[in-house]
């Protein structure tokens, strides 16, 4: 059986680093916002060319704190991708804000620049990009776009470490760029854990504070804050995997060549353009007959995902939140399929899993 990811055979070849890290953090005695999260977050900006780096409990709260520090008007619109994991919206909503979708380009399953002058309103003031799939949105119309209209940008970067537009790391665009480092993302934690960088002096302040009871000094509270704190421990393992994320995500870019190079014609691949730096967290493809083909791999021994089955505007939480009618969205969400594509994986793995989707039309 080919699993679609198996963090026990990802995280193997750096057991070692790892169990070490560990017994360092047991035996220090410190436990939270010590020296490991320091040291992290000066490795991580650094990494990503931003100046703060600011360590949390998750890439939910990462997005929360971000928008909450920005200190926008309470309910402003907020735009965002019609087909987005739910998170970033359930961020906007939770900051006191509202969501107004934008639709995606139907190739890179990116947030479309075209469509954001649809979705404008008088009440908007910012946008919240996610790159999904390891690739950047077009950060230079949106920019440009956000510029015009005197919007923020919020990053929501959760899919794309080390990810890149014309060399610049995605995160560095925006106000803020919000990473997870959940355990299945390229640069993952064992556990849930979470940052947000930007180059904004007052804003990393004042998300030091809002990560910890809104206090950067002890019994202190400057803001009415959270307890969201990167743990040491996730801080240490993380900078293990941080020392080997490029290695990771070169693996991973050779893997979705052989896709590129062997997978049919009749499979509608991603789209690469020259100037993005694809790190492929997720290697979708698009296919009319999604779950008839997902059903053949499993028959075959080949596990896949979808991301997502469901778009935000269907989710009963969302029913008399989001609204309206959005077809780019729902052929994505009704034609994706994630094929295997970790670190985990081997060439041969990767070649197996063409060979089986060979198969499927000469078989349906």
């Amino acid at each position: 059986m080919i699993e679609y990811e198996s963090l026990a055979r990802s995280n193997q070849v750096y057991m070692t680093e790892l169990e070490n890290a560990a017994t360092s953090v047991i035996r220090s005695g410190w436990y939270v916002l010590g020296q490991e999260v320091s040291h992290f977050e000066n490795e991580f900006a650094n990494y990503i060319g931003a100046k703060h780096c600011i360590g949390v409990a998750n890439g939910l709260d990462a997005l929360i704190l971000s928008i909450e520090a920005l200190d926008l008007p309470k309910g402003s619109d907020i735009l965002v991708a019609s087909n987005t994991y739910i998170a970033t919206i359930l961020a906007i909503l939770r900051a006191g804000h509202c969501p107004v979708l934008v639709e995606p380009e139907l190739e890179t399953f990116n947030m479309d620049p075209m469509h954001l002058a649809k979705s404008l309103t008088k009440k908007t003031r910012a946008i919240c990009v996610t790159h999904l799939f390891g690739k950047s949105c077009r950060m230079d119309a949106i920019g440009t776009f956000a510029k015009e209209h005197g919007l923020r940008i919020i990053e929501d970067c959760a899919q794309s470490h080390g990810a890149k537009l014309a060399n610049q790391m995605t995160g560095t665009f925006g106000d803020a760029g919000c990473f997870s480092f959940y355990p299945t993302k390229n640069l993952g934690a064992i556990g849930d854990a979470g940052a947000v960088v930007t180059n904004d002096d007052a804003l990393a302040d004042r998300l030091r504070h809002l990560r910890n009871y809104g206090s950067k000094q002890k019994y202190v509270n400057e803001y009415v804050g959270v307890n969201s704190r990167l743990d040491e421990m996730q801080a240490a393992l993380l900078r293990v995997k941080l020392r080997h994320l490029d290695e990771m995500t070169h693996h991973k870019r050779a893997l979705a060549e052989i896709y590129f190079t062997h997978l049919p014609d009749w499979l509608h691949l991603p789209r690469r353009r020259a100037d993005e730096y694809d790190v492929f967290h997720i290697f979708g493809v698009r296919h009319p007959e999604r779950d008839h083909l997902k059903a053949w791999l499993l028959s075959e021994n080949v596990k896949t995902e979808i991301h997502y089955p469901i778009p935000p505007y269907q989710q009963k939480a969302m029913q008399g939140i989001l609204s309206g009618s959005w077809p780019v969205a729902d052929e994505l969400h009704q034609t994706e399929l994630s094929l295997p594509i970790s670190v985990g994986h081997t060439r041969e793995d990767i070649l197996r899993v063409c060979d089986v989707i060979q198969q499927f039309q000469r078989a349906s």
